[in-house]
């Protein structure tokens, strides 16, 4: 069977089987034998190929890796786990938005903590400016489920209202090139920020605020599916989101 996949993959990437099998340094034939005839290449193979291509091996072969390794290789993304957000270092959140090179990602309901550092807004816009994508999704103001999260908390309309007061310190941002910001009205279970193959995961605790919850630093790991569980969770919030005018 033809693994579209990979086929798909490489169309993606704008790279024909031969550029393919020069960057790995396999031979050509072999290469196009993984495509047409759907053979498995060797592990060293797999890596090469879903590294230079820039997808997870898992996705270009569902079947190559044990339960096993991919638990643990899964296990080795996590970084570190604070007990509470406030516990997570001020200098790495400075680093996860500074060593991004292609992609930042937030979502959340409000964010104050982070939209009212005014050098990490300064920041955000500088790594827009080098042509980093940052998308950041906020909760509606105006919807469900921002007042049931405000209720939670026992702040009641205050969610709402910290998160129009995000949306005014996030103007320096907003009409910036290759800067995305979008309206959620999703029921979010963790917030997420995302810097590249990093991630700091804010778990959400039913009558606490984030603030006082769990973080987990994840580091994306060839194998592993932690960090992508989180960050297809974010595309799926993304994809149903209302884009904020200028």
């Amino acid at each position: 069977m033809a693994n579209e996949r990979l086929r798909a993959a490489l169309l993606q990437k704008g790279v024909s089987v031969a550029e393919l099998a020069e960057a790995i340094q396999v031979d050509p034939k072999t290469a196009e034998r993984w495509i047409t005839q759907g053979r498995q290449p060797y592990r060293k193979h797999r890596f090469a190929t879903a590294s230079y291509l820039g997808v997870d091996e898992t996705y270009l072969w569902p079947e190559a890796l044990t339960r096993e390794q991919v638990a643990s290789a899964s296990e080795s993304e996590i970084v570190h786990v604070y007990p509470h957000r406030w516990a997570v270092p001020r200098d790495t959140w400075g680093r996860l938005v500074s060593e991004a090179s292609q992609e930042i990602g937030v979502l959340v309901y409000s964010g104050l903590f982070l939209a009212d550092d005014a050098g990490m807004v300064r920041l955000l816009g500088e790594k827009a400016d080098a042509g980093v994508r940052v998308r950041i999704l906020l909760g509606d103001p105006d919807c469900v489920e921002v007042a049931q999260r405000g209720a939670d908390e026992g702040i009641d309309d205050g969610m709402g209202a910290k998160i129009r007061n995000v949306l005014v310190l996030y103007r320096p941002l907003r009409g910036r090139d290759n800067v995305e910001i979008r309206l959620h009205d999703t029921v979010l279970y963790n917030s997420i920020y995302r810097a590249d193959d990093q991630l700091l995961v804010n778990t959400h605790v039913y009558g606490t605020p984030a603030g006082n919850a769990p973080v987990l630093h994840l580091r994306k790991v060839h194998g592993g599916d932690i960090v992508a569980t989180y960050t297809e969770s974010f595309e799926r919030v993304w994809a149903a989101a209302a884009a904020v005018g200028s």
